[in-house]
C-alpha cells in the first residue's frame, strides 16, 4: 500500500509510524472493533429519564449491572460514576449534559471518536500512524485519563471532608 503523499512538485513524504506486525494488527483490529461496539452500545442506551431530562448516572443499569455500591455506601459518586451516561449523551450530541454527567467520560468519548479513524487509517496504511511506540503512548494516555478521573473525584468528595 502506498504510504506517501505529495508535498510539492516531484516530492513525496512518508507517513511516520511503526509498521504493523501480525500481533499489532490484531490488537489494533480488536481496539477498533471494541471502540465501535462501545459507541453502538452508547447509542442503544437511553440516557434520559421518564421526564425527558438527562440522567447524570445509572445508565449502566440498562445493561443489567447493579447500581454503584460506592454511591449506595457513601452517597458520593465513584470516579467512574456517570461515564456510561456521558458516553450515551455524547453519541447524541448532548455535550452540556454529558459534561454534567462526567466530564472525564465526555473527554474520553471525544478522544475515542478521534482514535477510531486513526485506528482504521493505521490498519489501512499498515503502520501506527505518527506513533512509534504504541505501548508507551497507550500507557501515557491511560495514566492521563486515570489521573484526571481521580482528580475530578477528589474535587467532588473533598468539600465534605473540609467542613
Amino acid at each position: 500500500m502506498n504510504t506517501t503523499k505529495g508535498t510539492g512538485p516531484g516530492q513525496t513524504k512518508t507517513l511516520s509510524g511503526k509498521p504493523l506486525d501480525n500481533w499489532l494488527r490484531l490488537v489494533l483490529s480488536v481496539m477498533v472493533l471494541g471502540i465501535t461496539a462501545i459507541f453502538a452500545i452508547a447509542a442503544w442506551l437511553n440516557p434520559y429519564g421518564p421526564d425527558g431530562n438527562a440522567l447524570t448516572m445509572g445508565t449502566h443499569e440498562q445493561l443489567g449491572f447493579p447500581p454503584c455500591n460506592f454511591v449506595i455506601l457513601t452517597g458520593k459518586p465513584c470516579p467512574s460514576c456517570g461515564m456510561t451516561t456521558s458516553f450515551a449523551l455524547m453519541v447524541r450530541g448532548d455535550l452540556i449534559n454529558a459534561l454534567g454527567a462526567n466530564p472525564v467520560g465526555s473527554a474520553l468519548a471525544i478522544f475515542l471518536m478521534l482514535v477510531l479513524p486513526w485506528g482504521i487509517a493505521s490498519l489501512w496504511f499498515g503502520k501506527t500512524l505518527f506513533i512509534w511506540s504504541i505501548e508507551l503512548t497507550g500507557l501515557i494516555i491511560l495514566s492521563l485519563f486515570i489521573g484526571i478521573a481521580l482528580l475530578r473525584w477528589g474535587i467532588i468528595i473533598a468539600p465534605d471532608y473540609w467542613k
